[in-house]
């Protein structure tokens, strides 16, 4: 969805739902498709999620953080927040549907046995598979890919060469 055509639609359904005094803004969050800031009155959309996302996603994230804008900030996720979710309109789902588009990381871990997970940031330690394993397994240690090309060690970090160095010695 075009992101004026986004923000359009956030903004009548606030004056909908009796929060058109609360702002509305764009952020740069790349997992996350929305927040409610109750201390500033602040509904916040991922521009990144919002340009990837049809008009029922958009309306959906929209419609969960006017939830959140209407019941308070001591609610979260529970069955307060769900009913004036399911009330207004939405799902009443924590998440976003896992069949909504997402931004892949820059950061692609790659197991042994061909598993992937991405990262938006680099990571900080070594990691295990936990598609092959449920507790961490040397056997199970994830190669990192940064933009598609491997990644040394050195390059992810001392931290993490650090790390990983350490974990070499103790497994031999």
């Amino acid at each position: 969805m075009h992101l004026s055509d986004a923000l359009s639609l956030a903004r009548s359904l606030m004056v909908e739902y009796d929060v058109e005094d609360w702002d509305l803004a764009l952020d740069r969050a790349r997992r996350r498709a929305g927040q409610t800031d109750q201390a500033r009155r602040r509904i916040t959309l991922s521009r990144h999620l919002m340009s990837l996302y049809d008009e029922a996603e958009v309306r959906e994230t929209v419609l969960h953080e006017i939830a959140h804008a209407r019941v308070g900030a001591g609610h979260g996720h529970d069955a307060v927040w769900r009913a004036e979710a399911h009330r207004i309109g939405s799902t009443g789902e924590r998440l976003v549907s896992p069949h909504a588009p997402q931004m892949e990381g820059r950061w692609l871990g790659i197991c042994p046995a061909g598993h992937t997970v991405t990262r938006m940031r680099r990571p900080s330690v070594p990691l295990a598979c936990a598609v092959c394993s449920r507790s961490f397994r040397a056997e199970n240690l994830l190669d990192w890919r940064l933009d598609g090309l491997p990644a040394a060690p050195e390059q992810i970090g001392p931290r993490y060469a650090h790390a990983l160095a350490r974990l070499r010695r103790r497994t031999g």
